[in-house]
């Protein structure tokens, strides 16, 4: 009885703690997995010597566990401690990254790599699916608003300790250990990050129940499968639905090439197009002013939209996080030497990617996964949204040869246009 009644002030108290406690390390904890399969293992891979075509191909299958991760849902929603399942998947998480520092010292490291990042990426995007379950059930409207920029900032902020400090530090050891062993200790750190992160969280985050009807746990699997029928049909009821999912797919049609192809340009030799930085240098350009234009923009695109409203803010969000885009046409046609010019150029490109970043976040958690299944909606909604992210990532880098870089570039701007264009009309069909 006594410890009853100690777990349940332990998740009284953990209910009543305020969301900055625990928003911004659960997002923190969700990003750092997706861009260590998304960009980090590019860049290793880029060091390692393998084509940009291939990077692509790969790192973008891997992004499919995003993409299906819906499929699982109702598996979850019948979990009986959402932050039981999110502190499991991010020490399971963990411990597949720190593997990756035994795998890349054996001969068969490709596929070792490629099996370790798929159990990372089946790990982290399950993890998403209850950590946005908790953000959701745990705040009103108004608060998911008001902390989406604390949200979408900590996301991204994953990709800015990735690619800044930790890239810094494989590009600082590739010179002295060489470029296994320098990778290996990256990813080693990064995997006692997440169990770190899973550890602070089993005190920190709030708890939410599964969502399902009372007694669907008891069913089994016939249940759980009748669940899922159900949270599908209901999904694709909603009135608008079909044009939300094209503006979702769509919404990231630029920054899923950009975020592709736009780190490895900086790597590539000048003769070829690219810049030609190291992978220390290209780490202090992310990890530096890139880091704060981001976090920057990122919140104050999260009070924005809170004050205009979604709707009315919409049109500017997607200005915002596409037009930037254009630096990068600038940096392949002016080759520029200078390290601060460029950290400069893509500072301004990461401003308005974190500014317009929160706008399709917003989208798909009040306008798609309203209703019964909310968590179960809003991962429909989110594997849409990495759906679009894979397509164009896994094409950039045959876009990128056949092109170049300066068409391509030029090419991206242009594939955020139709977007831009059905955000006029993805209003008049979607649910108010």
């Amino acid at each position: 009885m006594i410890a009853m009644n100690d777990l349940a002030q332990a998740t009284s108290g953990a209910a009543r703690r305020h969301p900055l406690a625990w928003v911004p390390t659960l997002y923190l904890a969700q990003g750092l997995p997706f861009y260590a399969v998304a960009l980090v293992a590019g860049l290793m891979y880029k060091s390692m010597g393998v084509p940009n075509e291939q990077i692509a191909r790969w790192t973008g299958l891997l992004g499919l566990a995003w993409v299906f991760k819906a499929l699982w849902s109702p598996f979850l929603e019948l979990a009986r401690s959402k932050r039981r399942v999110v502190v499991f998947f991010q020490v399971t998480g963990g411990v597949a990254l720190a593997a990756m520092a035994l795998a890349l010292q054996l001969p068969a490291w490709f596929g070792l790599s490629i099996a370790l990042f798929t159990a990372v990426a089946l790990a982290s995007s399950t993890h998403d699916i209850c950590a946005d379950g908790i953000y959701i059930a745990s705040l009103s409207e108004r608060q998911q608003a008001a902390y989406a920029g604390w949200q979408g900032a900590f996301f991204n902020a994953a990709k800015f300790l990735s690619m800044g400090g930790l890239v810094m530090l494989a590009g600082f050891l590739e010179d002295r250990l060489g470029t296994k062993v320098a990778w290996a200790t990256v990813f080693g750190l990064l995997g006692g990050l997440m169990a770190g992160l899973g550890l602070y969280h089993l005190w920190a985050l709030p708890d939410t129940r599964g969502s399902a009807p009372a007694g669907e746990g008891a069913k089994g699997i016939p249940g759980v499968a009748a669940t899922l029928v159900d949270v599908i049909r209901d999904f694709f009821a909603k009135p608008g639905i079909w044009m939300a999912i094209v503006f979702i797919i769509l919404f990231r049609a630029g920054e899923g090439q950009i975020q592709t192809i736009g780190p490895l340009f900086l790597r590539d030799a000048r003769a070829v197009g690219g810049l030609g930085l190291t992978t220390a240098q290209v780490g202090a350009v992310y990890g530096t002013a890139g880091t704060i234009a981001f976090l920057a923009g990122s919140i104050a695109g999260g009070y924005f939209t809170a004050s205009l409203g979604l709707r009315r803010a919409m049109p500017f969000l997607i200005v915002a996080m596409n037009l930037p885009n254009a630096v990068f046409w600038y940096l392949s046609v002016a080759q520029p030497e200078s390290l601060s010019l460029i950290a400069v150029a893509l500072s301004a490109e990461m401003f308005g990617y974190g500014f317009g970043f929160v706008g399709v976040i917003l989208f798909i958690m009040q306008v798609v996964a309203s209703g019964k299944y909310q968590t179960a909606h809003y991962a429909l909604g989110t594997g849409f949204m990495q759906l679009g992210f894979v397509l164009f990532k896994m094409i950039s880098g045959d876009i990128q040869t056949a092109l170049g870089y300066q068409h391509f570039f030029l090419w991206v701007l242009v594939a955020a246009l139709p977007v831009l264009v059905l955000s006029r009309f993805v209003w008049r069909r979607a649910a108010d």
